[in-house]
């Protein structure tokens, strides 16, 4: 696959490794999610387009940003495929003080070391499985969210995170061969700012990329 059509596939809005998580029209996240893109699009000031409407739900604004940040790490995780290999990342990590062992209560009930590519083909398919729960991710209209739906996010966030620090740190020289280095780091500051303002991970877990977060998101 040539630079150019893995870039396209990316960033392509017709193009996608995975089916994309999408918002009902008519409902009241179809409307948030609309008026969220448009802000994007707008050229606004990223800080301010994350913060919450006046007179919105919390808990809705949080839905509609965790399943887009899904869509768009997603993307950016199914193109570094290519790169991301059993070979080349034996370990999912970033950089040499950097682990991260995958668990989930079910097929791996203890942390395990795993490849980087398939811990983040389990990441993927273990968030689209929540998000496609209509128990945790209601889309009917009236079904309030979990009591603990703020905690999940917050775990999906988290590990969504780490894309971002395993790309950065093995990937990136791949990621400005492509072209594709203005476009991520977009998604970052757009994630960083998001969770900031929320309060939404903790500080200590967004060290290993810290240097890059100071040069792109202050």
């Amino acid at each position: 696959m040539s630079m150019a059509l893995c870039l396209g596939q990316v960033f392509s809005k017709d193009k996608t490794f995975r089916p994309r998580k999408r918002f009902e029209p008519g409902t009241q996240r179809f409307e948030l999610y609309k008026k969220a893109q448009a802000s994007l699009k707008s050229g606004l000031d990223l800080r301010k387009v994350v913060q919450l409407p006046e007179g919105e739900n919390l808990n809705d604004w949080i839905a509609v940003h965790v399943v887009d940040f899904f869509n768009r790490i997603n993307l950016i995780y199914g193109t570094m495929s290519e790169f991301c290999t059993e070979q080349t990342c034996p370990i999912m990590s970033g950089g040499l003080r950097y682990e991260y062992r995958w668990q989930d209560g079910d097929d791996y009930k203890r942390p395990t070391k795993l490849p980087a590519l398939k811990y983040m083909n389990l990441l993927m398919d273990w968030i689209e499985s929540l998000i496609n729960n209509e128990d945790i991710f209601p889309t009917r209209v009236g079904v309030p969210f979990p009591k603990n739906f703020q905690r999940l996010c917050k775990k999906i966030l988290s590990r969504l995170f780490r894309v971002f620090v395993h790309v950065y740190i093995h990937h990136f020289d791949s990621v400005c061969s492509m072209g594709a280095e203005a476009h991520i780091n977009t998604c970052y500051k757009h994630y960083y700012y998001f969770i900031s303002e929320f309060h939404l991970i903790d500080r200590s877990e967004l060290e290993p990329l810290r240097e890059m977060t100071e040069k792109i998101c202050n």
